[in-house]
């Protein structure tokens, strides 16, 4: 029971993350490869937010969301905006030199060791009993209930909402959308957006229940994965993707070795490779036309 629970807490995680790969290729066809650095980011955000606001955790918290999404909107019309028409592969490399940049001026503001939000913001995360042995922490139990919302969301979002298919339309033909009035500028900077607040809160949530240092970004490189194998232009594959990349990793550590629980992933990955190399739900011919 107990590996069954740890399975559905890492499947949320990695879900939470790998969706914002899934928003910004989905619309604009770009690997942003700095993903797991502005996660972070927005972990240390509340750090600071929660020293600043002491004895305001909500707003804290708050506050380290809403910067977050401003976060994902300043970086495409500063930067990101700027490569449109580009060579996606120069795209993806400022992406790689983004990320480098953010670890190290975090490595310069926070140093390099180990913080607790949680003791911070004062809050408590007592286990929650489940039955038959098992039991998570509250902000797993969060993080559980936060993923499942945030799919629900982008489910009503894309279905029944203008942008939601005007997003949709940008992803399938940009020129076409251009021409049909759609402002794809404005359609890019939202999905950063919305990659950025849902990696933020990503990592936000595995901040308060495992603290926080620079090696936070790892747990996003093991999240690409699963948006691989599940397709990096399906939002429903990246549910996929995560559930078999996070039950391969925890059963690697519960029955084989935790000290291979980091290579798992990129096992899986090219397993999935070989096979399939468009993921369970990604478009083949897209793919094939990169």
């Amino acid at each position: 029971m107990q590996v069954a629970a740890n399975i559905v807490v890492l499947v949320a995680i990695y879900a939470l993350i790998s969706c914002g790969y899934v928003l910004i290729y989905r619309v604009s066809r770009v690997l942003n490869l700095a993903h797991g650095e502005l996660m972070m980011l927005a972990a240390y955000l509340l750090l600071a937010l929660g020293t600043l606001f002491d004895g305001s955790p909500f707003i804290a918290l708050i506050g380290a969301a809403v910067l977050s999404l401003a976060m994902g909107l300043v970086l495409y019309v500063v930067l990101m905006r700027r490569m449109t028409g580009e060579l996606v592969i120069s795209a993806v490399l400022v992406t790689i030199a983004l990320g480098i940049f953010l670890r190290g001026a975090i490595v310069l503001i926070w140093t390099g060791r180990l913080y607790h939000p949680i003791d911070q913001l004062l809050w408590r995360n007592p286990p929650i009993a489940l039955g038959a042995g098992a039991a998570i922490s509250t902000v797993a139990m969060v993080t559980i209930v936060t993923a499942v919302a945030t799919y629900a969301a982008l489910f009503v979002f894309f279905q029944f909402t203008r942008w939601g298919v005007r997003m949709r339309a940008v992803g399938e033909n940009p020129l076409l959308a251009a021409q049909r009035g759609i402002k794809l500028h404005a359609t890019y900077a939202l999905a950063w957006a919305m990659a950025t607040f849902t990696g933020g809160c990503a990592g936000i949530l595995l901040s308060l229940d495992s603290g926080l240092d620079t090696s936070m970004a790892v747990v996003s490189l093991k999240a690409f994965p699963a948006a691989l194998v599940g397709g990096l232009d399906s939002l429903r594959g990246a549910i996929v993707g995560s559930l078999i990349v996070a039950t391969a990793e925890v059963l690697s550590i519960q029955y084989v070795d935790p000290l291979v629980s980091d290579v798992i992933p990129f096992l899986v990955l090219i397993v999935m490779l070989m096979v399939r190399p468009w993921g369970f739900f990604g478009t083949k011919e897209e793919i094939d036309r990169e």
